[in-house]
């Protein structure tokens, strides 16, 4: 199983990042480059616990969609959304938030495992790997930028 860990640190109360990174509207803003779009189970507005969504959006050419789901959920402190059905093997993204030094630490911890045995694991390390990283770097940079615009 492949892991990225990032911190964000974020000029901007806990709750607001909070609520920025369930944001399904903010995600879509975040991931334009993909043409992401959300397409089945809640598609706008603020997701929560038990809650799915459904993305398509276009990765190495190939348009795709994948379901996740809110399965651990402790405003403003902590949530977890893991892969109900798409390419991915598995995954699970962790959100850890807390204050520090009077700013909001922002911790992701996104672990996956893509199907396709030792050739998965090498897509994994070869390419995938930094295409997620780019991808969750992207998405911490526009929510820091709306959180520290007060703008949800």
């Amino acid at each position: 199983m492949a892991k990225i860990e990032l911190i964000t640190i974020i000029n901007a109360p806990v709750e607001v990042v909070f609520d920025l990174s369930r944001s399904i509207d903010l995600h879509l803003e975040s991931t334009k480059q993909t043409g992401e779009k959300a397409i089945a189970g809640k598609t706008s507005g603020l997701i929560g616990l038990g809650e799915t969504v459904t993305w398509r959006a276009k990765h190495f050419g190939i348009w795709q969609n994948l379901t996740s789901k809110i399965t651990e959920f402790d405003r403003p402190e902590f949530f977890a959304d893991e892969m109900v059905s798409g390419a991915f093997k598995s995954f699970r993204h962790e959100h850890y938030f807390k204050i520090e030094n009077g700013q909001t630490l922002m911790k992701d911890i996104f672990s996956f495992e893509s199907p396709g045995g030792i050739f998965g694991r090498l897509f994994n390390w070869l390419i995938l790997k930094r295409y997620m990283t780019d991808l969750l770097t992207e998405r911490n940079r526009v929510l820091k930028a709306h959180a520290e615009n007060q703008s949800l």
